[in-house]
């Protein structure tokens, strides 16, 4: 069975040593390849796992690769992206509105001067702009709570 382990660890416990990948490879009894491959990323096996745990000195579990932190951070991180991408949206959509609403207005005082009829298309297309700020502010204040996969 092939195991994650944290990288992060074995190297700062290397260096700490001021050993090589070659000597930690001697003093855990696995190739330097193993180390190589385990410090680039790659996954091991349960052996090598144990042999790493004896040459530091520490529990095997203290190698275990923190998997769900890595991926807390990655969702918190899209979460993120995604609010990003969502003010980023809404301010498209107000500049379009202030666009769109001032080419009326230059339209209407050009044609009919007397008659201002663009107060209708600005409280209508106003009123979508102000439920999508006051959708992103809403969710900004009150977060969905996660899913826990249930």
């Amino acid at each position: 069975m092939k195991m994650r382990v944290n990288v992060e660890k074995i190297r700062g416990w290397r260096d700490d040593r001021c050993w090589s990948q070659e000597h930690l490879a001697e003093v855990a009894g696995v190739s330097p390849r193993t180390i190589q491959r385990l410090e680039n990323g790659d996954s091991v096996s349960r052996e090598t796992v144990l042999a790493l745990a004896a040459a530091f000195d520490v529990p095997a579990s203290a190698l275990a690769a923190d998997v769900e932190a890595k991926a807390r951070a990655a969702a918190e991180l899209a979460a993120k992206r995604k609010g990003q991408d969502a003010w980023a949206a809404f301010w498209i959509h107000l500049a379009t509105y202030v666009g769109v609403i001032a080419l009326l207005v230059w339209i209407n005082v050009a044609s009919e001067p007397d008659r201002l009829w663009t107060l209708w298309p600005a409280i209508g297309l106003g009123i979508g702009v102000i439920g999508h700020g006051a959708a992103l502010i809403l969710a900004d204040r009150y977060p969905a709570a996660p899913d826990d996969g249930r």
